[in-house]
């Protein structure tokens, strides 16, 4: 499980402000995007989704929350695969991916953006205009080192408005946290 780290609270910080209606916390590792949402008022329902079982587990056990649904999901897959959420559409969808290069020596699975960094990042980007609504906010964070030029030339190809909302630096890397919305 990935627990909270730098990117995570700094994301937090824009999660209560941005989200509303319904909400997708992408790759909700341990859980406090998706309780940071559920304390609006704004917010009617959170779905919380980890491509690992252990994590869901963790997270159903440890969270008492009305409002929070946990699933397992590959990204968006079980909105694709489960007859129960297939066609949902989302209002807020908060994502703090993996989103480092990935290392063959020491592959971990929590960090491991793809072979630059902003592949997986590209590839929700991608999926994520079947689950958009036309004012659908999404809240990202990732790294310097994952590609930021390259990020923000799919972002223009694709149709998406975006701005930086901060940035924070480390002594190696900077955080990006991002607020994108659909152009179309």
């Amino acid at each position: 499980m990935y627990e909270p780290r730098e990117d995570s609270f700094l994301l937090q910080k824009y999660v209560a402000q941005y989200s509303r209606g319904i909400v997708l916390d992408m790759g909700t590792g341990s859980g406090i995007q998706a309780v940071e949402a559920s304390h609006s008022k704004k917010v009617v329902k959170v779905y919380a989704v980890d491509v690992n079982r252990f994590v869901i587990r963790h997270c159903r056990e440890s969270i008492i929350n009305k409002k929070i649904v946990f699933l397992k999901s590959n990204l968006f897959s079980v909105f694709k695969g489960d007859k129960r959420y297939r066609g949902m559409k989302f209002d807020t969808i908060i994502f703090n991916p993996p989103y480092l290069p990935n290392d063959p020596k020491a592959p971990d699975v929590a960090l491991d953006g793809g072979k630059h960094g902003y592949e997986l990042v590209v590839k929700f980007l991608h999926d994520a205009k079947f689950y958009i609504k036309p004012k659908t906010r999404i809240l990202l964070v990732f790294s310097s080192l994952t590609g930021k030029d390259t990020l923000d030339k799919y972002l223009y190809k694709q149709h998406y408005k975006f701005r930086e909302l901060e940035k924070e630096n480390s002594f190696f890397e900077g955080i990006y946290i991002y607020l994108i919305e659909n152009e179309d």
